[in-house]
């Protein structure tokens, strides 16, 4: 809801303050106060177009802001799309209130502010057209955009159960058929990537690799190449120990050594732990020759085990250039290729599985969406007939209207009985026989546009063509009386609704604009006192002259102002009028004091 709009400095407006109420509200004064400043400001407001013209003369910007009330539990259930264009705006209601505020400066570029956050105008506009519905002089309704008839028809049939389930259907099997394409590909790709994975997956595998092997590989290899040089240091070594010819090896030496420091340990008993220690370490030589010798005797000059190796080597070399930088990356590359040779082999089954699977979803999408345009086409005569009820009291009786289906053929789509194109009116029923294969979005096969006929020899034409002026404005009010609570923008916008209307025909505008009140805040600028007695907050727009400057002024008028600006309307304040203005407005001509209580 709107709960108030400041202007400043727009057109001849230098400040007026507009505050507005549930139900009906209407704006009257005299052509030429400024009534259509109010519209005009809550368009840019939307994010409507503006420039330096719109800029009062002499002010530097015309500055706009308005104050909305949003209920969050009610905006999140029932205005979604609403909800998420302000979450991704930065611009969720504080405390439940949203202010939007615009500057449009007579030079340079202007600033936009959502709850005091700056924002483009792109954004308002979205906020804009989920939150206000304006239509007059210059449209701004969901309701002449085809893109929106789909879903009011919807919501005022009630098949959002329906369409999800339709919905729900079409992303499985756009899953599966994006699978089934991931897995038929280019069939000579496949074929070509199976015959490669199967090579390597073969020449990792007869490789036979460990992960440690290279690095015994290189050791061994390192021993191989130095065979002779380490028997001559193993044999060398030997000698030293063990002695040979008249040269004594120090094992003997040890041992000499070891039985004089026994023989001191005798005669000085504090020798004992030296003549041990000589002992252990002859002990310890001997063993070491003993190990040298052995050694020496294993001692391999095998040139045929080398070249095995380096033929190994070279191998593992060749198979880590092309399948890893370590041999226990080359083989976690031969796993991972036979799980994917293993996946290839095993398409055919799953191909078929997935098959079968889009076979079964199609069957399934046929009848759901073809429930769902049953259900469509059922609501949109119940939804044509009460519309022309409608317009038959708003004094339009050979105005009839259409509500065309259309249905795209598709080789791939989903095989329904229903005729491609076929047009709800009452005056020739639609067919519901038929046969084809459509093409499906996540809101089923339809395609749905209103349409109109004002006349009787007129064929129906889409709604967004409809002749201007007081017809456009009787038709939307009378789906917009139909529609209700289907049509979830919040604030309707009627500048000058009876334009062409007659003062009978006015009392009827008045009772659906109270009607639409019900569901919506109405805002209606209008010149008939039979409108203006409906509503709920009455505001008189005057303009006057002082020293030479211009002023607007916007006032809510209290309980005996309504009945003098409704005498006025009615053609002048006389006694005849004001007693006419509180029939009206309902209040006896005796009761004074139920008149300042309206």
């Amino acid at each position: 809801m709107l709960l108030e709009l400041d202007i400043r400095d727009l057109a001849v407006t230098e400040h007026v303050r507009a505050a507005f109420a549930p139900g009906l509200n209407v704006i009257t004064g005299e052509t030429g106060a400024g009534k259509s400043v109010i519209i005009d400001a809550l368009g840019l407001l939307l994010g409507g177009r503006a420039d330096a013209g719109m800029v009062r003369a002499g002010a530097a910007a015309a500055r706009l802001q308005g104050v909305f009330q949003l209920d969050p539990e009610a905006l999140s259930r029932t205005m979604p799309e609403l909800a998420q264009t302000l979450a991704e705006a930065g611009a969720e209601p504080e405390d439940g209130l949203l202010v939007v505020a615009r500057d449009v400066p007579a030079g340079g570029r202007g600033v936009a502010r959502l709850n005091g956050r700056v924002a483009v105008l792109s954004s308002l506009a979205q906020i804009g057209e989920r939150l206000v519905d304006i239509h007059g002089q210059h449209d701004h309704t969901a309701l002449l955009q085809p893109s929106q008839h789909l879903r009011i028809l919807d919501r005022f049939g009630d098949t959002g159960a329906q369409r999800r389930a339709v919905a729900e259907t079409v992303r499985r099997l756009r899953a599966v058929r994006a699978e089934l394409e991931r897995l038929h590909g280019n069939e000579r790709e496949r074929v070509r990537l199976q015959e490669r994975l199967s090579f390597e997956v073969d020449e990792i595998s007869r490789a036979q690799l460990r992960p440690d092997e290279e690095d015994e590989l290189r050791a061994e290899r390192t021993l191989l190449e130095n065979a002779v040089q380490l028997a001559e240091l193993a044999e060398a070594g030997y000698a030293a120990l063990r002695g040979g010819g008249r040269i004594a090896g120090a094992e003997d030496a040890l041992g000499r050594a070891a039985e004089l420091l026994a023989q001191l340990a005798a005669l000085d008993p504090r020798l004992q732990d030296d003549a041990a220690t000589a002992a252990a370490l002859q002990e310890q030589a001997a063993d070491l020759a003993r190990n040298l010798r052995e050694y020496r005797d294993a001692i391999e000059h095998n040139p045929a085990r080398l070249a095995a190796i380096e033929e190994r080597l070279s191998l593992l070399s060749q198979l880590k250039r092309k399948y890893g930088a370590t041999v226990a990356e080359v083989i976690a590359y031969g796993e991972r290729a036979a799980q994917e040779l293993a996946e290839l082999s095993g398409s055919e089954e799953t191909a078929a599985r997935l098959t079968d699977e889009e076979r079964a979803l199609l069957a399934a999408l046929s009848q759901e969406a073809e429930a769902l345009s049953r259900a469509r086409m059922a609501a949109a005569a119940t939804l044509v007939a009460e519309v022309e009820a409608q317009l038959r009291d708003l004094r339009l009786p050979n105005a009839r209207l259409g509500i065309a289906f259309s249905r795209r053929l598709d080789d791939r789509g989903v095989e329904t009985a229903l005729p491609a194109e076929q047009i709800v009116d009452a005056a020739a029923p639609a067919r519901t026989e038929g046969a084809g294969r459509y093409a499906f979005e996540t809101s089923g096969i339809d395609r749905v546009e209103f349409m109109i006929s004002l006349n009787p020899d007129e064929p129906l034409r889409p709604l967004a063509r409809v002749a201007s002026g007081g017809e456009t404005s009787r038709v939307l009010l009378a789906l917009k009386a139909v529609l209700g609570q289907a049509d979830n923008v919040p604030i309707l916008v009627f500048d000058e609704i009876e334009a062409g209307l007659g003062g009978r025909t006015g009392g009827v505008v008045g009772e659906k604009l109270v009607q639409l009140a019900q569901h919506h805040q109405v805002i209606c600028i209008t010149h008939l006192p039979q409108i203006a007695a409906r509503a709920a907050n009455h505001l008189s727009v005057s303009k006057r002259v002082e020293a030479g400057r211009t002023l607007v002024e916007v006032r809510r008028l209290e309980a005996h102002e309504r009945i003098e600006e409704i005498a006025a309307m009615l053609g002048g304040v006389t006694p005849a009028n004001l007693t006419s203005a509180r029939e009206l407005l309902g209040v006896g001509t005796q009761d004074s004091h139920a008149v300042r209580a309206i």
